[in-house]
């Protein structure tokens, strides 16, 4: 059953909220099952198993894929030229789709039980425009669990941690304005290169040291020729941390260094941050009964990014990584897994039923 699913919807990766293949697919399951099936909003997908208590536990999977061309040479590959599920979707869906089977055999369960399918998690971020919709008021969502497909730890075992787990995250552009003029007149300018680097090196050394904070601009772009001071220079970079505490932090010292930069080179600093993701911090308590149930290994936090941390901010969640073992990483063109490992998905997912 895991397995069909897996196959079938890793055939049909589409991106973005134009996920309608998949959304029908997903339908068609449920729509033979005891459940309530509904789109909050665009191509998501939800189901709810009413069992009449008056608190929800919901259960969220994404369901996009990304635009990688296929390198597996599986005999299910990606019929969608460009397009793959690299990232594990396809597996996260499989296994929400096995608890809706195992759901709709049962005629109790401690509270009423909601599944999200979400798109979009690898763009633009489906969460927040779930939860406008007043969706965890409206069936009264009180605990929310999530899991990731997760190379690097070892196949078939499940790792969390309370507190943070995946970091915070916002893209960081900086643009410095100066004064072009030829090199041979260089003292008349303003270098707009020369004040990017000095920006870079006192925010890297600021950096260094900090265990929960992690800062690095991938991309410069300045100047017009070799032969004139750069009266322009924009930094593209990534700005994450592990907690609140430390994202505050880093945005103020961006702030004070823009300004010193501007005293000591005469260019104008212009820092702008994207709103970006909250860090995804697990439920201490709900981490604990999960642990009284199922076996969870100790996770080492990383400085990736998911928006399960937007349903964090609406109940309190726990966040799970599902370990693949030595496959690809994810996002590659080759990325696969042992689809045995699923069934430990859905062994964990029934436990916290």
């Amino acid at each position: 059953m895991l397995t069909e699913y897996r196959r079938d919807l890793h055939r049909i990766p589409e991106t973005g909220w134009q996920v309608d293949k998949t959304a029908a697919y997903i339908k068609g399951v449920l729509s033979a099952l005891p459940c309530e099936v509904f789109s909050p909003v665009g191509n998501a997908v939800c189901a709810y198993f009413d069992f009449g208590k008056k608190e929800t536990v919901a259960f969220r999977s994404d369901m996009d894929g990304l635009p990688v061309t296929e390198q597996t040479g599986l005999p299910f590959a990606s019929e969608r030229a460009g397009f793959m599920h690299a990232c594990g979707h396809d597996g996260h869906m499989a296994i929400l789709l096995g608890l809706a089977q195992t759901l709709a055999k049962r005629t109790s369960a401690a509270r009423n039980v909601l599944l999200i399918f979400e798109p979009a998690e690898e763009t633009t971020g489906g969460a927040a425009a779930i939860l406008e919709t007043g969706l965890f008021e409206k069936y009264y969502v009180n605990r929310v669990y999530g899991l990731h497909l997760w190379p690097g730890v070892e196949e078939g075992k499940v790792f969390s941690r309370a507190g943070g787990l995946m970091s915070r995250s916002c893209e960081v552009s900086v643009r410095f304005t100066g004064r072009s003029v030829h090199i041979a007149r260089w003292p008349e300018g303003k270098d707009a290169l020369c004040a990017a680097v000095r920006f870079i090196e006192a925010a890297y050394q600021y950096t260094e040291g900090k265990e929960n904070c992690l800062l690095r601009f991938g991309k410069m772009t300045s100047g017009e020729v070799r032969n004139a001071v750069s009266g322009e220079t924009v930094l593209e970079g990534s700005l994450r941390c592990l907690d609140d505490a430390g994202y505050d932090d880093m945005r103020a010292m961006l702030s004070d260094l823009a300004a010193d930069i501007e005293r000591e080179t005469g260019c104008a600093v212009e820092v702008r941050r994207t709103a970006g993701y909250p860090p995804v911090t697990n439920d201490a308590g709900l981490l604990r009964e999960a642990r009284s149930r199922f076996p969870i290994y100790d996770a080492e936090p990383t400085y990736i990014t998911e928006d399960f941390s937007v349903y964090q901010q609406h109940a309190p969640g726990v966040f799970f990584f599902l370990g693949t073992g030595g496959t690809e990483l994810l996002h590659s063109p080759r990325f696969d897994f042992n689809e045995g490992v699923l069934e430990t998905g859905l062994a964990l997912f029934t436990a916290l039923l």
